[in-house]
């Protein structure tokens, strides 16, 4: 994916998720279903991406990445959230769901 086409896809979509991970990642690898669960089951109108930050260098670069995994949502075009490492999904779902319902609801 090219940066232009994550840019069109994040301007065009009412919400996104970008989760980068990364080869021999422990913590992306733990983390990656049980995003996807989450947002599956509380957000299923938030468009999910999960980039390999390696393989997709301009795209990390350009969107600040510098750690593995971190997770951006947009909202309406904007960045709403950003976690890394240490995440805690039940915080962030807690902390999407009214923006959620009163965009996408």
């Amino acid at each position: 994916m090219s940066l232009e086409e994550m840019q069109d896809i994040i301007a065009t979509k009412d919400g996104v998720l970008i989760y980068f991970w990364g080869d021999n990642c422990n913590v992306c690898e733990a983390l990656r279903p049980k995003f996807r669960e989450a947002f599956d089951k509380n957000f299923p109108k938030i468009e999910q991406i999960y980039l390999n930050a390696k393989d997709n260098i301009e795209i990390s670069s350009f969107y600040g990445v510098f750690s593995i995994p971190t997770m951006i949502v947009f909202l309406d075009g904007k960045e709403f959230a950003r976690e890394g490492r240490s995440v805690s999904i039940s915080k962030l779902v807690t902390q999407l769901k009214r923006p959620y319902s009163i965009m996408l609801g």
